[in-house]
């Protein structure tokens, strides 16, 4: 039935589709044909109505049919009594518009030959002859571009084809009908061989090809686990007889039980987590595989490997016990035959067996394998002795049966031998481990509560939250108690039963007091290690460092304050309170001793309280302070906090003054002079209470009893220091340049320094730089002996250059030796030696002679510089082949040291050294000289 469908230029009629859809609503159409003229080709806006119209129809119908374009043209020329033929393209299911190209090109060398045939026949029917020549030239393009603007895009058609044929006409008279045309057979014969389709996506086509591919991979998943399981049970059965085979070798054979332990422990792993997807599909047989192979792996591992470890463990047992009491090898032995006896034991009480143990001990128990190559065994020995133990629990028939009198006979030795410092130590760090999870890390900002130190004191370090009172009163105490409660069987099941127990060293009070005062002393030590910590924030000025000590010694807001109270609190962990009976007995004492008038001159603590009296002990005593403390010379905190205040008033005063820098350099120059002023007592009380500390709190005591008293007192130190630096420049290094500037021996020139301006800086009592050491910085340095050295005590803070420190020092030696007397005076002895072609030497100084030509030697005193009006150095010689001549003349005091730069200079020994002056000839002229002091 062939159905009008309206224009297609215009809107779809609502109406007739909905009643074309209601008459069939399934498949509302079967086809649709679009009929155009060739001449009259839709342009681009007709052809996006019609994709509009029919994008709209398809959907108002929820059916899309496919379409076929029915194009006429009586231009073709042909003859309305010709022979009919059907001409056109059908598509496929997948036509494309480069396929319809193709297609179009094909039709027309089908129409030529056709139409060839046709002129042939009657010359009159041109029509498929022109048909074919238009689909060459204009007609083929257009027809491209129509059918690419309809075949692609959201709203493209289902195009099956396009027929040619001329203008239809109505054969005969009969209405609503149409000629039974080849053309018309073709469009519904290619009808039947396609169907349409609903719009958009269809639930039903998904749903079969999903059911479609699952049966699909059912099925292969079926034929896979099918394989895999058949494979996995064949092998694993082919592996459990060759471990059992015993004509293999025995390296092969324990190969095999790995193989077919990693089996069962892979199908163990299936068990727990599940089996892979690819074993399943209703064909997994894991479960009845592991049963199956247990009896296989029991069997061979009795032979392998359990046996064997079991006669091993034993004889190593037995050796132990042979050895000689009190032997250097069975002390030695000790610690390796406790790990031998625990591992016999757990291959004989399945409960204690522990995998692990057992594997990292397993070349302990069987170092070596006959027959077996030591690199195979250390590789599979701990695998296949902690894969057993892993199990053993779960199949307690798999235990062998220990030897109970040399087990006993072991554990006596070993009790005697170690005792159970190792059980203990494990138990401690266990119960340990279970508080601190439930402690946070004390930080400093936890220690100084609501006050803030980050402005004068730091650390980064921390006290774990295990080791605080609230943790030891909460949660501690019970810990060590239920440890305590389970000592006898968790405290070493190795060496000990029910048959056999230990001696009164290991009773569970023994361990609770032992447990007591391990966790107490690294409470201790935790605290230590982060109080030692903390630093002190260096003020960077005065009013920096002021603010710092009014911070500190006010006691509402100074978190030193605050950081002592947590101390003296944290200190307290673990006392008892007072008894009533202890309390009465102490009064009784009291009352039995009034009439006593011997009173002890330093009272001696009578015990700790408590646990950590030990260690927080000091600073109890500095917070708690003696009666009459600060004013009898006893040290206190509160003490100190006054001092602190008296010191930062002090302070205030300097930068209140009207010249703050001349108030400050006056109480530099008082304490550099060695004068005692209230601020180096306020210092001093600071040092006595951080050593009143002792030496375990020497980080803590330094840094918050020390260093805010000796940084403070540095700032008024530091400009000071520059002031006395100035003063140093200009009264004696000014004056030495001015005196000494270019002039010899300073400076090689031919001017001359003054000796006895000389003395008047070097002199060692009444000297230019004496004088001012002992005037200005008495209180900083003293001579020891002839050396100027630092006073570590008086210090106060300043560091002395050691540049300064040498210079000053070997100007001091220089004095001794050259101005001891006052004036410039030397004392030396000469002697001339011989020398080849030398005959003659004469040595003149400060008009004292020496005159040597070749006689024996003899020592000759002299005295620099001499006492005369002429002094001066001049040194003579006279070869064997010539006359006398000069090496060398120099006028002054300095003469002789000028000569002596020339010479070669050699020491022979702590007081004498040779002296060679090389003439020009190339001879040597020696004198050895012998010093009154030093080495000359």
């Amino acid at each position: 039935m062939l159905i009008y469908g309206g224009d297609a230029q215009s809107l779809p009629d609502e109406i007739f589709l909905s009643k074309l859809k209601r008459l069939r609503s399934g498949q509302p159409v079967d086809g649709i044909i679009q009929v155009m003229s060739i001449s009259a080709l839709p342009t681009d806006g007709e052809r996006d109505a019609l994709l509009r119209y029919r994008q709209k129809a398809d959907h108002q119908l929820g059916w899309q049919a496919p379409v076929w374009l029915w194009l006429t043209d009586n231009a073709t020329g042909a003859r309305q009594d010709a022979k009919a033929v059907a001409t056109g393209v059908i598509f496929g299911p997948e036509g494309t518009v480069k396929g319809a190209d193709e297609a179009f090109s094909t039709l027309a060398l089908h129409l030529q030959k056709a139409g060839m045939a046709q002129i042939l026949n009657d010359p009159a029917d041109f029509g498929l002859l022109q048909l074919s020549l238009r689909l060459r030239q204009e007609l083929r393009a257009s027809l491209v571009v129509l059918l690419s603007g309809l075949m692609q895009g959201s709203a493209a058609w289902r195009l099956r084809g396009v027929m040619f044929s001329p203008e239809l006409t109505v054969a005969g008279a009969v209405p609503n009908s149409c000629p039974d045309t080849p053309a018309w057979k073709a469009i519904i014969d290619d009808c039947d061989a396609v169907s349409g389709r609903k719009p958009g996506f269809s639930w039903l086509k998904m749903l079969r090809l999903i059911l479609l591919s699952l049966i699909v991979l059912w099925g292969a998943g079926t034929l896979l686990s099918l394989l895999v399981n058949r494979t996995q049970i064949y092998q694993a059965q082919e592996t459990a007889r060759q471990a059992a085979d015993t004509t293999k070798p025995l390296a092969e054979r324990l190969r095999s039980q790995l193989v077919l332990q990693q089996a069962i422990a892979r199908l163990q792993h299936r068990e727990a987590t599940g089996a892979p997807w690819y074993t399943r599909f209703g064909l997994n047989q894991d479960g009845d595989t592991l049963v199956a192979l247990w009896p296989l792996y029991a069997k061979n591992n009795v032979q392998l490997m359990r046996d064997a470890t079991a006669d091993s463990l034993r004889q190593q047992l037995n050796a132990f016990v042979q050895l000689p009491p009190a032997s250097d090898a069975r002390t030695q032995g000790t610690q390796h035959t406790y790990d031998i006896l625990k591992s016999y034991l757990m291959l004989a009480r399945p409960d204690k067996a522990d995998a692990g143990w057992l594997a990292k001990n397993a070349l302990k128990a069987l170092p070596k394998r006959r027959n077996v190559p030591d690199g195979i065994w250390q590789n599979i020995a701990p695998k296949l002795l902690g894969f057993y133990a892993q199990n053993l629990p779960a199949h307690p028939e798999w235990k062998i049966k220990p030897d109970a009198e040399l087990i006993s006979t072991v554990r006596q030795i070993l009790l005697k031998q170690i005792g159970q410092r190792n059980a203990e130590s494990g138990l401690y760090q266990e119960m340990l481990k279970r508080v601190a999870s439930n402690w946070p890390d004390l930080t400093l900002a936890d220690m100084t509560s609501d006050t803030d130190a980050s402005t004068v004191f730091s650390t980064d370090e921390v006290v774990p939250g295990m080791f605080t009172r609230q943790a030891w009163e909460e949660q501690v105490q019970d810990a060590i108690n239920e440890v305590v409660r389970t000592r006898r069987d968790e405290i070493d099941w190795v060496l000990t039963d029910k048959t056999h127990q230990t001696g009164s060293d290991i009773s569970p009070e023994a361990l609770k007091t032992r447990l007591t005062e391990r966790y107490f002393t690294d409470f201790g030590n935790a605290w230590l290690n982060m109080l030692n910590s903390i630093q002190w924030h260096e003020p960077t000025s005065l009013s920096e460092a002021i603010a710092q000590l009014s911070l500190i010694g006010d006691v509402r807001q100074s978190p030193l304050v605050a950081l002592m109270n947590t101390l003296n609190y944290q200190g307290k962990t673990g006392q008892k309170g007072e008894a009533l009976a202890d309390s009465i007995v102490d009064s009784a004492k009291k009352l039995l001793d009034k009439n006593k008038n011997s009173r002890q001159f330093i009272e001696q603590a009578q015990g700790h309280e408590g646990p950590l009296d030990g260690v927080f002990g000091p600073l109890a005593g500095l917070m708690e302070g003696k009666e009459g403390a600060g004013s009898n010379g006893n040290l206190s905190f509160r003490s100190w906090l006054a001092r602190v205040t008296q010191m930062r008033l002090k302070l205030q005063q300097v930068t209140s003054a009207p010249d703050p820098q001349a108030m400050s350099q006056m109480l530099a120059r008082a304490v550099f002079q060695g004068k005692a002023i209230d601020l180096t007592d306020t210092r001093d009380y600071g040092s006595l209470v951080a050593a009143s500390l002792g030496q375990e709190w020497s980080g803590f005591g330094q840094s918050l009893f020390v260093q805010p008293l000796d940084l403070a007192w540095r700032q008024v130190l530091v400009p000071a220091a520059g002031s006395l630096n100035a003063r140093w420049q200009t009264t004696i290094v000014d004056q030495w340049n001015k005196a000494f500037a270019g002039r010899y021996p300073f400076k090689a020139t031919g001017s001359d320094a003054s000796l006895p301006l000389l003395a008047q800086f070097l002199r060692s009592d009444s000297g230019r730089i004496t004088t001012f050491l002992k005037t200005h910085l008495g209180g900083l340095l003293h001579q020891e002996g002839n050396r100027w050295v630092v006073d570590p005590s008086a210090s106060q803070g300043m560091v002395v250059s050691l540049d300064f420190l040498r210079a000053i020092n070997q100007l001091a030696e220089l004095s001794d030796i050259v101005f001891s007397q006052g004036d410039a005076r030397v004392h030396f002895e000469l002697m001339a030696r011989p020398s080849r072609d030398v005959a003659r030497v004469q040595l003149t100084l400060d008009e004292q002679n020496l005159d040597y030509f070749n006689q024996m030697e003899s020592w000759q005193s002299f005295t620099w510089p001499g006492n005369t009006y002429y002094p001066g150095v001049s040194l003579s010689w006279r070869s064997v082949s010539s006359g006398m001549q000069l090496y060398a003349s120099h006028q002054g005091n300095w003469g002789f040291i000028r000569l002596l730069d020339k010479a070669l200079i050699t020491p022979l020994d702590a007081s004498r050294t040779q002296l060679v002056w090389i003439t020009a000839d190339g001879n040597p002229l020696k004198f050895v000289m012998r010093s009154e002091l030093g080495d000359g």
